[in-house]
């Protein structure tokens, strides 16, 4: 595995950490107050994580929303992670984008995470037929 580049940010850069893990501001931030948590063992993904760690980033999950709510102020928050370069991993160590949103950073914000397929994120929408085959659960439909 190479060398992360996250290995090599100064704990003076760091705004929250715990035993697993430290966040900082991403580099290339989609909005304002974009940070990225990012495990001290250099891993892929987030299912090569033990049980602790996980933990534990989620715990800065938690703390990184509180202080981006001091400082932003944002209305709301998307939270994941990309696994794999098929989902857009471009770093070999697993880190956790919390990305604060803010009213109106986006004409229509429905469908949230979903739109990492353009057009796709509105599933209140019709689509036309042949784009991609959507199973819907049956409780959807009233069904069981």
């Amino acid at each position: 595995m190479e060398q992360s580049p996250f290995r090599q940010v100064p704990e003076s850069d760091w705004i929250v950490s715990n035993r697993s893990g430290f966040a900082v501001f991403d580099a290339f931030p989609v909005s304002p107050g974009h940070a990225l948590v990012i495990p001290f063992r250099q891993i892929s993904t987030w299912w090569e994580a033990e049980g602790v760690e996980q933990a534990d980033l989620m715990a800065l999950v938690g703390d990184l929303k509180q202080f981006l709510d001091e400082r932003y102020q944002p209305d709301g928050f998307n939270v994941g992670f990309n696994a794999g370069t098929a989902a857009g991993q471009t770093i070999d160590h697993l880190h956790v984008h919390v990305i604060p949103r803010y009213v109106g950073d986006i004409p229509d914000p429905r469908g949230g995470i979903r739109n990492v397929f353009p057009g796709r994120g509105n599933y209140l929408e019709k689509h036309e037929e042949g784009q991609v085959e959507v199973v819907r659960p049956t409780f959807l439909d009233g069904g069981s």
